[in-house]
Formats: C-alpha cells, sequence, structure tokens
C-alpha cells in the first residue's frame, strides 16, 4: 500500500490501511455527496515510523508495566503522555520523512489544511471512538503538516481512546493510525446531526452553531438544536441558547470570536436548512445501513460533509466512559468552573464544616442528635456530588496545561511541566507546618522534657489547645482536649517527630522562573497572556487537587463526630460494638429506643497463613530518588500514628487528611496510581521517591520488611526474606 492516497483514490479494499474515517469519506465522495478534498496518510507510514524509529518497543514497554486491564484512568492518562512525548521527541526517519514531505508539499505547501485522526478500527459499526483522537484545525506548511501527523499518531495511545479499547476488549498491540489531511473548509454554519436521537429512537436530532464546528466539539460553544420526527422529518422542537461566540480561523489554529449583535440574535440554520440537514443525514444512513451522527458545515451556501460514522451507543449505556471524557474540559470552561469553585464552593464547604464544629453535640438529646446526624449526612452526600460533578473536573486544568507545555517545549521529561505548578500553598503543607511548630517547641522546650521523654502527658494550656487543633485537623474529630488514648497516639507522633533529623521540609523548587519563562518565551503578544494565563489556572487546579478533599475531609470529621456521639450512646444502651452500627442504625436507635439494630457483619480480611515473597514489584514512577528502609503499611487511620522516623510508607491510596506523616518518611509506595494523585503530589513537595500504582501493595508489603524504592524507574524491591536490616522493636519507645 502507499504511504500517501487521495481519497478518491481509495478503494473497496483499503479500509485497513486508510482507517475508518477516512474510509467512509471516500464512500460518500463516490455516491456523489459534497466531501472537502482530501488524503490520507496510510497506516503502512505509522508502521514504518515505530519500526524504523524503535517506537514500537518502546510503547509496549510502556503499556507493559502493569497489565492493561488493571489500569486506573490517572494510570492511562500518566502513560499517554508518555507515549505522547515519544511521539513528539521522535523524529521521522529520513526515508520516510522525504517520501511524506514530497507528496504533501506537492498538493498543500500554501493551502490551510485540517489534520484528522482515521484510526483502523474507528467509526466501526460497533465502536464509532468518536472525539477520542486528535483533530487540527487550519494548519500550514508541510513541517506543520508532519509534525501534526505525529501528534494524530500520539493520539491512538490517548488515555480516552484507552479506555474505550479496553472497554471494547480491543486489541492494544495491534492497533494502528492512519491520519487524514483535507482543505480546511471554513464554513459559517457548522454543527452535527442524529439520524437517529441518541435517547429516542422516533425523533432526529440537528445541533448547530455559527463558525467551526471545533467550539461544538469541545463544549465552548453551546449550539441550537433541534428534534425532529424521524418518520416525517417534521420539527418538533427547537432549543435555543444564548449565543456569545463562534470558534474561527486564527493564525495557525482557531479562536474564539465575540459574535455581533445581528448573529447572536439569529439561529445558525432557518427550518428549510435544518431539514437538509436532517435528509443529508438519511443519505449517509442509507449509505451505510445504520443510524448516523454526520459532522457537516455550510460555506458559501454549500452544504459539506466533513464525517460521518455509526451512532452505537444510547445515552445511558457508556457511564463510566462518558463520565471520564467529562473531566476533559476546555481552557473557557475551566475559567469558569475555577471562579466557582474559588469564589463559592471553598467558602461554603468551610462554613458547613465550621457550622457543625459549632454544635455542642453532649448537649442534644437523642431525637436532636438523630436529626443532627441526618443532617450532616445528607449535607456531606450533597458535597460529595458537588466533588465528583464540580471539583475533580477542574484537575484536568493542571493536565491541560501539561499537554500544551509538552506539544511546545518538547522536554525530554514529559513531566518537567508539574515543576512549574508546584507553589507551596497546599493546605496539607500548611497543616504540615502547624505540626512541624510543635514539634519545634516540644524538642526546645524546657517546661515539656517530660512529655518529650514519655513521662508525661500533663501540658501547658497553650500547648494543649494547639495540639487540640491539629488534632482535629489530622481526622480525631473530638479532638485531644482530655487525656486520654488519642492525646496519647498523637503525642507519641509528636515525639518520634521531634527526634533529631526525623521530621523533613518541603523540598525547595529548583529552577522553575526559568522553567516558566522558558515556556512563555515561545509565545507572543495575546497567546502569550494566555499562556500565562493557562499555567495560573494550572497551578490552581494542583493546588486544588489536593486541597479539595482537605475541605471534604473537615466535613466527613464532622460527620464522625455526630456518628461516634451516637454509637457510644447506643453502645452504653445495647452493649454492641460501636463499629457494628451503620449510620443509619444509630439515627433511627436514637430516634426510637425500643429500636434495636441489626449487629453488621465484620468485613475485616483474616490472615490465610499464606505470605507472598514477591522480590521486585513493578508500579509507575511518581516521585524521583532512591530511598531504602523499614515499611509501615497503613490499613486505616490509626495505623498512622505508630509511624516512625525514616519508615516508608505503603498505602492504598494516600488520602491529603492522612498527609500529616509525610515528613516522617523515607519514601512512599501507593496502591493506586497516576502522577497527579495525592500521594504523588506530597512526595515531590517533600522531595521523596515515590512509586505508585503497584497492584496488591498493602498485600505484597508487610509492616516492617525491608525495602528499596525507586523512583526513577517505578520499582519496589523487597529484601530477601530472613535479611536483618536492623528494625527496631515494636516495643521500643
Amino acid at each position: 500500500m502507499k504511504l500517501l492516497v487521495d481519497l478518491r483514490g481509495i478503494g473497496e479494499t483499503d479500509r485497513a490501511q486508510v482507517g475508518g474515517k477516512a474510509f467512509a469519506l471516500s464512500r460518500l465522495v463516490r455516491a456523489g455527496l459534497l466531501v472537502p478534498p482530501g488524503m490520507v496518510v496510510t497506516a503502512e507510514a505509522y508502521r514504518q515510523h515505530l519500526t524504523g524509529t524503535g517506537l514500537g518497543g518502546r510503547i509496549h514497554l510502556e503499556l507493559e508495566r502493569k497489565r492493561f486491564k488493571d489500569l486506573r484512568w490517572e494510570e492511562m492518562w500518566d502513560a499517554a503522555l508518555r507515549i505522547r512525548n515519544m511521539f513528539l521527541n521522535t523524529p521521522l526517519p529520513p526515508h520516510l520523512r522525504q517520501a511524506l514531505a514530497d507528496g504533501i508539499g506537492e498538493r498543500w505547501a500554501e493551502v490551510p489544511v485540517v489534520v484528522r485522526s482515521s484510526a483502523l478500527d474507528e467509526d466501526a459499526s460497533g465502536s464509532s471512538f468518536a472525539g477520542l483522537h486528535e483533530s487540527y484545525v487550519n494548519v500550514r506548511g508541510v513541517e506543520a503538516i508532519l509534525d501534526h501527523v505525529r501528534l494524530v499518531w500520539a493520539s491512538l495511545w490517548s488515555d480516552a481512546a484507552l479506555l474505550y479499547r479496553q472497554e471494547l476488549g480491543l486489541d492494544v498491540g495491534r492497533s494502528a493510525m492512519a491520519v487524514l489531511i483535507q482543505q480546511l473548509v471554513s464554513g459559517e454554519r457548522s454543527g452535527v446531526v442524529f439520524s437517529v436521537h441518541p435517547t429516542d429512537g422516533t425523533r432526529a436530532m440537528v445541533e448547530a452553531v455559527h463558525g467551526l464546528n471545533q467550539g461544538l466539539v469541545d463544549g465552548t460553544v453551546e449550539p441550537d438544536r433541534w428534534v425532529l420526527d424521524r418518520a416525517s422529518g417534521r420539527l418538533v422542537g427547537h432549543h435555543a441558547p444564548q449565543r456569545l461566540a463562534a470558534v474561527r480561523p486564527s493564525g495557525n489554529g482557531v479562536g474564539l470570536e465575540a459574535l455581533p449583535a445581528e448573529l447572536a440574535a439569529t439561529p445558525p440554520l432557518d427550518e428549510r436548512e435544518v431539514v437538509s440537514v436532517y435528509e443529508l443525514a438519511r443519505r449517509c444512513e442509507d449509505l451505510f445501513g445504520c443510524p448516523q451522527d454526520v459532522e457537516w458545515t455550510y460555506a458559501a451556501e454549500r452544504l459539506f460533509v466533513l464525517q460521518s460514522r455509526p451512532v452505537t451507543t444510547h445515552a445511558a449505556e457508556d457511564g463510566q466512559r462518558s463520565w471520564y471524557l467529562s473531566l476533559r474540559r476546555s481552557y473557557d470552561n475551566l475559567q469558569k468552573l475555577r471562579q466557582r469553585i474559588e469564589g463559592e464552593l471553598i467558602p461554603a464547604m468551610v462554613a458547613a464544616a465550621e457550622g457543625m464544629a459549632a454544635v455542642s453535640l453532649a448537649d442534644l438529646s437523642d431525637p436532636q442528635l438523630a436529626d443532627e446526624l441526618q443532617a450532616r449526612l445528607e449535607t456531606l452526600a450533597r458535597w460529595k456530588g458537588i466533588y465528583w460533578d464540580e471539583l475533580i473536573p477542574f484537575a484536568h486544568g493542571a493536565r491541560l496545561f501539561g499537554q500544551v507545555y509538552n506539544d511546545t517545549v518538547r522536554p525530554d521529561d514529559p513531566f518537567e511541566f508539574i515543576s512549574l505548578l508546584s507553589s507551596g500553598g497546599l493546605a496539607s503543607l500548611k497543616r504540615n507546618q502547624a505540626m512541624a511548630a510543635l514539634v519545634s517547641q516540644l524538642r526546645e522546650d524546657r517546661s515539656l522534657a517530660a512529655v518529650r521523654d514519655g513521662t508525661s502527658d500533663e501540658l501547658p494550656d497553650q500547648f494543649a489547645a494547639d495540639l487540640d487543633d491539629l488534632a482535629k485537623q489530622v481526622g480525631i474529630p473530638d479532638g485531644v482536649s482530655q487525656p486520654g488514648p488519642a492525646r496519647s497516639a498523637l503525642l507519641r507522633l509528636l515525639r518520634e517527630a521531634a527526634r533529631e533529623g526525623a521530621m523533613s521540609v518541603p523540598a525547595p523548587t529548583i529552577a522553575t522562573p526559568a522553567l516558566e519563562e522558558g515556556f512563555l518565551a515561545h509565545f507572543a503578544g495575546a497567546e502569550r497572556a494566555r499562556a500565562s494565563d493557562l499555567l495560573d489556572l494550572a497551578r490552581a487546579s494542583y493546588r486544588l487537587r489536593d486541597d479539595d478533599n482537605i475541605y471534604l475531609g473537615r466535613i466527613e470529621a464532622e460527620v464522625n463526630r455526630a456518628l461516634e456521639e451516637g454509637r457510644r450512646r447506643l453502645t452504653a444502651r445495647t452493649g454492641l460494638s460501636p463499629e457494628l452500627l451503620e449510620a443509619q442504625q444509630v439515627v433511627a436507635a436514637l430516634r426510637d429506643p425500643a429500636y434495636r439494630p441489626e449487629p453488621v457483619e465484620s468485613t475485616a480480611k483474616t490472615q490465610t497463613g499464606l505470605i507472598s515473597r514477591a522480590r521486585q514489584l513493578i508500579g509507575q514512577p511518581a516521585g524521583p530518588g532512591l530511598a531504602s528502609g523499614h515499611c509501615r503499611v497503613v490499613h486505616r487511620p490509626a495505623d498512622l500514628f505508630d509511624f516512625r522516623a525514616g519508615e516508608i510508607l505503603v498505602c492504598d491510596a494516600l488520602d491529603p487528611t492522612m498527609t500529616f506523616v509525610v515528613p516522617l518518611c523515607a519514601a512512599i509506595v501507593e496502591r493506586r496510581g497516576g502522577m497527579l494523585i495525592h500521594g504523588a503530589i506530597i512526595a515531590r513537595e517533600y522531595g521523596l521517591p515515590c512509586v505508585t500504582g503497584v497492584p496488591q501493595a498493602t498485600e505484597l508489603i508487610h509492616t516492617g520488611d525491608w525495602v528499596t524504592v525507586d523512583g526513577y524507574l517505578g520499582i519496589v524491591i523487597l529484601a530477601s526474606e530472613g535479611a536483618d536490616h536492623g528494625h527496631p522493636d515494636e516495643s521500643d519507645t
């Protein structure tokens, strides 16, 4: 097969080389529909690039770090970013580059084009891959086109595409990508049409915006929406949005422009044109034999088909993937989301926690406590919903910046951009600073000598008040205002931290100003200002990725405070163990003295006596560095208070409410994976080696094991069985 082929020259047997999108467009051309002229860089070129550069083997190694089906979404994003960086920094083999440059230059040297994906399994009858691979609009010049061909190839391995392939059970190792290069048709009105409505088989739907389709596809511009009766083509409804902007060609890409008042007041299509667009979709459906999702544009009053693919799912059938794709927000969407989070949501979360903290639970009657607990449970559920719907999507700000940074700077390290995001303002760091102040006081204040030596828990009033405040910040909802097990546990941790050299401080950022200027130097004028704003947005996203859990954790702590008060009262009445009473059982029993809850069976795992002795565990490198030490495996929050300086923290997932022990750590190992999860964020703040995404980490590693953590390669090495590295006896103090 040729490396380049014209759309008009694609035959019925060429799908495996030109991909689904290009093959579908070639059929539309042969059927007489109006399609922008184009050519295809075939899958053979992709394969030659991978073979000639060794890139194929590197991608294989990247995806073999962990069983593909076990990859979490965060890990898929990390892997996708590393693979994308490989494509960015791997030039085309000379013979391949020359062949492509000659063919592309002959036709497209001076013509603005769209560079689009056409994966081999894309737009098949059972899988559309809609929106998962990259398209680039208004690309000019041979060098730019070749560069964007590599970016489209890289998008074969995007996190969203990997997730969809995992969902469909497709063979990742055999995937390949063709690339479609088409003349840019600068449409005045554009949109999509579904010949069958995604949620109603008796209807069809047309969406349209002024300008290019890019704004509709990425969610920047809300479309007008018409619903039609599928059988008759009759209009049955029209939703008119607030029309504010349009995406149009600008520079070497596209830009968002405000709509003039006349266009803002006018729908992109009149009723006759809506029907014409629907009829176009029915023609495509008849041609392909199944309902179609058709992308179109009107340019100079001519209706062009840009793409036609099968309608493969209804809205309820791909909930998890749809939710994940909803996290990929545009710059403008993220800016609006930031304003709401910082201006409304975070202050409201703080106020909710403070309002709960002000309630004296001991003064409430049982029915009043039941009402208070129920209200708190409902408040927590509401905030958890907001967390998933608004706070988690804002994390995409850091990801968006990372992609822009890598595409622009082309660094050797695909995660170099993270050095620009840390500003030291994390809520967890401020809490750790408060802890460090108490540790310093404990170490240096002579009046606390007996407390420091462990011979007394009697505290001066101010130290006791500060300790009580810290206790609430680290997840002890009732505080430690009175002597007891909780106070003793927290003091034990502070004594450990007070040992000479036991507590580390956040690592200084290195060469951040130079990195920042190096990034911004690639832009000028308005583009530089936008790049600077994107960096600021990413820093807020990175900070809130950690802080939002702190604020949510405070609400959860206040819920637990009420729950524990209720359990305490009911335990005295019923004799049941507190942990066997669920929240709703506590509410019901407090309201009705005659109610006797059925105890909930414990789900705690029991030891089978069969101990796995893995020697080397593979995860994802998330914090550079090497460290060796004994492990402390944390199964529950109470385990944190047994932590000893210099130990390696091993856990399922390090919640921000748990990170107060990080200054004592030598390294961090997590089962959950990702460069932007909380454990990785806090590890980099303290300059600690960190490996995430280690399968069964808390089962294969045991407290007291001696391990070496390699944060460069993402490896955890366990010492041979019986090796003695001098771990102090658990009874030592």
